[in-house]
């Protein structure tokens, strides 16, 4: 029987392409795994939730603006926000200095079933981070603007 050794973690993430491929598996790997905590009462999809997120930090946006956020096409969005709207998670109204455009902006009941998962994943990810050393979270703190960085390139 051949069993093959995968190379440790240091060995791989000594060049730009191991660095790459190691932070891609653990990257995902956590991503799902947070995905995973979900409240169960929310049964929007990741990017349904991923667009009210960005309504909650930035405020009310035009679907061209939210396509370019999430990197879409249009009409993706279009059909995004018309469940969002339809379900009561985001409001829309006319813009009054282009009367071509509509602003989408979170609702309440939008903003109430975001905060509650992310309350919910966070707190799942907190007890995680109790089972590092202190100087693990410590790096994590450096390491974590970085990650942000190369999430938003």
């Amino acid at each position: 029987m051949l069993t093959i050794m995968s190379p440790d973690v240091e060995s791989v993430t000594r060049t730009d392409a191991g660095l790459a491929s190691q932070l891609r598996v653990s990257v995902a790997r956590l991503a799902r795994r947070l995905r995973n905590e979900r409240d169960p009462e929310n049964s929007l999809g990741v990017g349904s939730i991923s667009v009210l997120g960005v309504l909650l930090r930035h405020g009310e946006q035009t679907i061209g603006q939210l396509a370019a956020h999430e990197r879409v096409q249009p009409p993706s969005m279009t059909r995004t926000v018309n469940c969002l709207v339809d379900e009561g998670y985001a409001v829309r109204r006319p813009s009054e200095t282009d009367g071509r455009s509509t602003l989408v902006d979170i609702s309440e009941k939008g903003r109430q079933i975001l905060l509650a998962d992310r309350r919910r994943r966070e707190a799942w990810l907190a007890r995680r981070l109790k089972d590092l050393t202190p100087d693990e979270r410590d790096l994590l703190r450096q390491v974590a603007p970085l990650i942000e960085r190369l999430g938003s390139a």
